[in-house]
């Protein structure tokens, strides 16, 4: 495929634009994408603690002993280790953002969150992809937001007006049905995913991303969780995720005290790309759309380079 090959060379940022005209009026939920789950968790503050909403146990352990408790926490947390612009420039077209407020902070200051808090505001993070999308004026990125610790309502209301006041006229309202053809022809690059009834009642949020979560370390296990939901349930009508992403619990932290979240991942890579490479994306029961794993960029790309390739399977059907 001419799209897979430009892909290699030039770091995936603009294969949208470089997608073949026979895909240019198919619904964005029929085609591979790919993304990163737990955008955000490169940037987590060691500095910080954990959240309000963590088990009583781990604050209690972090106000005792935070020099042994944060440092495990991101070992565990941190899924990815590119930075959002990198992570664009890989091909990533799906952000999972998950969103938090330090209930003690008097500022109105945003921040992400993965079992603690990030370094970098939702502000500026939202800044720099805005500012991505003004140089890659034909790529599409959609954007989930959820989790919310700490937020109050009118937060919430704060946040969803720093949204729409940031990617104004980049937004594709959530009455459209997006195709490459349709974003491109009103300038639409943004799809904003909002995981709160806050954003009932506005048009230019979307509703949450279904997210297929398997919630285990084995990898085989996530692959035979994947292929249950897609035979037994099918796909869902519009955007929707599958998640790649292996999850760790006490138990295995314990049992594995040398290992980390990337250790874990990445020993298991070969086998969950294996069966990336046998997925297809379109409207069938069993077909898939978005693609999220940990970890992005590692073994040169090759994560977003296959996800994006399986869009060479609809070729074929044209």
């Amino acid at each position: 495929m001419e799209n897979e090959e430009r892909c290699v060379s030039s770091s995936c940022s603009d294969w949208m634009s470089r997608m073949p005209s026979s895909f240019w009026e198919k619904p964005l939920w029929n085609i591979a994408i790919p993304g990163s789950h737990d955008t955000m968790t490169y940037c987590l503050d060691q500095q910080s603690s954990v959240l309000e909403s963590a088990p009583k146990m781990v604050q209690m352990l972090d106000k005792l002993f935070p020099c042994i408790v944060r440092p495990c926490i991101i070992k565990w947390a941190t899924t990815q280790e590119n930075n959002i612009s990198n992570q664009l420039d890989f091909g990533i077209r799906f952000l999972d953002l998950r969103i938090a407020h330090k209930i003690k902070d008097p500022n109105e200051v945003f921040y992400f969150a993965h079992g603690i808090y990030s370094l970098l505001t939702v502000k500026e993070v939202l800044s720099d992809i805005s500012c991505w999308l003004d140089q890659h004026t034909k790529e599409v990125v959609i954007i989930a937001l959820s989790a919310f610790d700490g937020m109050s309502l009118d937060q919430h209301r704060d946040l969803i007006q720093f949204l729409i006041s940031t990617f104004s006229n980049k937004i594709c309202p959530n009455h459209v049905t997006p195709s490459l053809k349709e974003c491109w022809d009103h300038s639409y690059q943004v799809i904003l995913s909002y995981d709160d009834s806050a954003a009932s009642g506005q048009g230019e949020l979307w509703p949450r991303c279904i997210y297929w979560w398997a919630n285990t370390s084995d990898p085989n296990r996530v692959v035979s969780y994947l292929e249950e939901r897609k035979k037994e349930e099918g796909r869902p009508e519009k955007f929707f995720a599958a998640g790649l992403n292996l999850t760790e619990d006490a138990r295995y932290i314990v049992s594995h005290p040398c290992q980390s979240l990337q250790s874990m991942t990445l020993s298991s890579y070969s086998l969950l790309l294996n069966w990336v490479k046998q997925q297809c994306p379109g409207s069938g029961k069993t077909c898939l759309n978005i693609i999220c794993a940990d970890f992005v960029g590692a073994f040169s790309n090759e994560f977003s380079q296959l996800v994006i390739g399986l869009n060479q399977k609809l070729l074929k059907e044209t």
